[in-house]
């Protein structure tokens, strides 16, 4: 049993994956991506005593996809994402004050549990010492994801509570009716990281399903065996989910009316393409979707598929692991330990082609994909192993023990070699997009009065370094953006080059401004900074170099 391991290996595999969490998050403390930044944003404004609230939009499918009837700022957050990311900075903030470090700090802690679980996977799944230490030290430094886990972002809290419930899934089927009820609790917490924890769910509800059947009737002329999962552990499994997931979903009932706000308006189910999640023109409806044409819909569901495994065969495995994850999971096919989690990549897949096929470039799929890693990583030197094995009975030169011994450990060099050589890669692109925000926010805050609203196709990025609230850039024509604007009493707006609207390509980049958008007061070729001017009389505006076709006067 696990009980009887030595305590020194997970607590080493722990203290090196919080170590390296910490060296990369001191490589780029402060958050990256509107994800992160919404989290960290949410966070400072729970510590500062103002509860789930945002003073920005950064996106309108949180206040119905619409210029809603009463456009006010603040607004309650999280009708999108999930408030755990947001819950574990607070008191690290409380005690070091809204620094980037405070915020980055919980993501290392709790992350690095994921390194000594992929450990206790192994050894729990009967693997050699050598795949078991091979395999959380991979987790330690998870290939090309591994930046990501130092973010103030949901990977690193998704990742080792799914995987945990998964592992405890795998031991209930094998008899711990025990565990694979806390497996209910471990899949509640994810969901309240992620909404795709409730996938975890259904697969637990799928392995009690298969227990039975497995119990009622002989597999492959193998006589009948008596269930493993007790009926009492399946609900205990649903009750410990609902514990922490039941009080959240009444908040957002009481708050937003619903319990899955942003799907309400439709935007999340119902666009044909990546670009319609920015715009509130186009409608957002069944219809809508299904109008597209069966061959189309067809194609973004095979793209959103496609894109999946591309994304996860290059971030997750660095490429060269696949064929050897592929020949573990083969190889463990029919094993129990890993039933949960074949189960969990089978839905996931699934789920990413059929309903967020569209949203899986932009970031949803990997944030759920992460937690397919510690086992992943189990099952990839198990391949290696397969494969060793295949070739040393063919070639009688070979030493099968000392081959797999180098080729395990060459394996595990190669995903550390890839992790922090990607990290610094990533770390570089991010510092790129850091910069220009901050020169962006800088010539803002010099011109800007302190309670003045930014318009930006990051709301939440700018608020983290402006300090200004505001709401996003809307994929609209530039008579839409107008109108948000003047219905948010936006005064300023930031275009960035890479910003696929309307907006920044007459303005920025055709150097076209409408007559309610002022001379620059930062222009360069990535990103520029103008006032807006929806009230008559503003001296800011100028009458516009060209009024760009259907702008609004």
């Amino acid at each position: 049993m696990l009980g009887s391991a030595p305590v020194r290996t997970p607590l080493a595999l722990y203290l090196l994956a919080l170590v390296a969490r910490i060296a990369v998050a001191a490589g780029f403390p402060d958050p990256a991506y509107p994800d992160s930044f919404y989290y960290v944003d949410v966070a400072r404004r729970i510590a500062d005593g103002h509860g789930f609230s945002v003073d920005f939009l950064w996106i309108f499918a949180e206040v119905g996809g619409r210029i809603p009837a009463n456009p006010v700022l603040p607004i309650p957050s999280n009708a999108h994402w999930m408030p755990l990311a947001s819950l574990a900075q607070v008191p690290f903030i409380w005690v070091l004050g809204p620094t980037a470090m405070a915020s980055a700090l919980p993501f290392a802690l709790f992350g690095a549990l994921a390194a000594p679980l992929a450990w206790a996977i192994a050894r729990d799944a009967g693997a050699r010492p050598l795949v078991a230490v091979g395999a959380g030290l991979m987790t330690a430094f998870p290939a090309l994801t591994f930046a990501f886990m130092a973010q103030p972002d949901n990977f690193s809290f998704y990742q080792p509570l799914v995987a945990g419930a998964l592992f405890l899934g795998g031991r209930g089927l094998r008899g711990s009716r025990r565990d694979f009820a806390l497996a209910g609790l471990l899949a509640g917490l994810a969901t309240l990281s992620r909404n795709d924890g409730v996938l975890v769910l259904g697969v637990l509800g799928l392995a009690f399903l298969w227990d039975r059947f497995r119990s009622w009737r002989s597999w492959a002329g193998e006589p009948r065996r008596p269930a493993r999962v007790p009926l009492l552990a399946a609900i205990g499994a649903v009750v410990l989910f609902a514990a922490p997931v039941v009080p959240w979903l009444a908040r957002q009932v009481a708050v937003f009316g619903s319990i899955s706000p942003s799907s309400a308006s439709g935007k999340v189910l119902f666009i044909r393409d990546i670009g319609e999640w920015n715009s509130i023109t186009t409608p957002a409806s069944l219809d809508h979707l299904l109008g597209m044409g069966i061959g189309p819909l067809l194609m973004t569901r095979i793209g959103g598929l496609g894109n999946a495994l591309l994304i996860f065969t290059i971030l997750g495995c660095a490429f060269a692991l696949a064929p050897f994850m592929l020949a573990g999971a083969w190889k463990r096919r029919s094993d129990a330990t890993f039933g949960p989690y074949l189960g969990y990549a089978t839905v996931l897949f699934a789920f990413s082609t059929l309903v967020s096929a569209v949203h899986v470039p932009g970031g949803t799929f990997i944030h759920s994909a992460v937690a397919l890693l510690p086992h992943g990583f189990v099952l990839a030197l198990e391949g290696v192993l397969a494969t060793v094995g295949a070739i040393a009975a063919r070639r009688s030169t070979w030493n099968a023990a000392q081959a797999s011994r180098v080729f395990v450990t060459g394996t595990v060099a190669f995903t550390v070699i890839a992790a922090v050589a990607g990290s610094f890669a990533t770390h570089a692109g991010w510092e790129t997009k850091r910069a220009r925000m901050q020169d962006a926010a800088a010539a803002l805050n010099a011109v800007a009065g302190p309670e003045d609203r930014v318009m930006s196709i990051d709301a939440s990025g700018y608020r983290y370094w402006s300090g200004h609230g505001g709401v996003v850039l809307v994929n609209d024509p530039l008579d839409t953006v107008r109108e948000v604007a003047q219905a948010y009493e936006i005064r300023w707006l930031i275009l960035e080059r890479s910003d696929s609207v309307p907006a920044a390509a007459e303005i920025l980049l055709d150097g076209r401004r409408p007559a309610w958008v002022g001379p620059a007061v930062l222009e360069r070729e990535d990103v520029g900074v103008y006032p807006i001017c929806t009230m008559a009389g503003d001296p800011r505006c100028d009458g516009g170099t060209a009024v760009s076709p259907g702008a609004a006067e």
